[in-house]
């Protein structure tokens, strides 16, 4: 599957193809200085034209809160395929728990695409009939 990709900073490493099932690393596309309890929109550098039926579900590194102290306020992002003009670039909108400073180029999330949630119909019903797990947390518990 191909993906066109426009970048707004020279100065990033280049989106590496990947394997099947794997998560695509982004990059900063500037240096950004925050103090505790603020909030920015960091830039990643790129714009995208994902393919049709696709969107692109956007959230943090396994190392992103460890190296920068950064959440992701909004969880996961999804950029949807209607968002690929030439200035519709990315953004990763982080909240610092700490002073930090992320660097231009530093991979701070990932994305990958999915396809579009399909057309559902619920059908209201008084059984599902199916065994009970337990509730809520009933899972894992030793």
């Amino acid at each position: 599957m191909d993906i066109k990709i426009k970048y707004f900073n020279d100065n990033i490493d280049k989106v590496a193809p990947i394997s099947k099932g794997d998560w695509i690393d982004l990059r900063a596309a500037a240096t950004v200085e925050m103090k505790e309890g603020e909030f920015k929109l960091i830039p990643l550098g790129v714009a995208m034209q994902l393919p049709q039926g696709y969107e692109a579900h956007v959230c943090p590194r396994s190392s992103t809160f460890k190296n920068f102290g950064v959440i992701q306020t909004n969880s996961m992002g999804i950029i949807d395929n209607s968002y690929c003009g030439d200035n519709d670039q990315w953004f990763f909108p982080a909240f610092a728990l700490r002073d930090t400073v992320i660097h231009e180029n530093d991979r701070i999330c990932q994305f990958r695409i999915m396809e579009i949630q399909p057309q559902i119909n619920f059908i209201t019903v008084d059984t599902l009939g199916n065994a009970d797990r337990g509730g809520h947390g009933s899972t894992g518990v030793v």
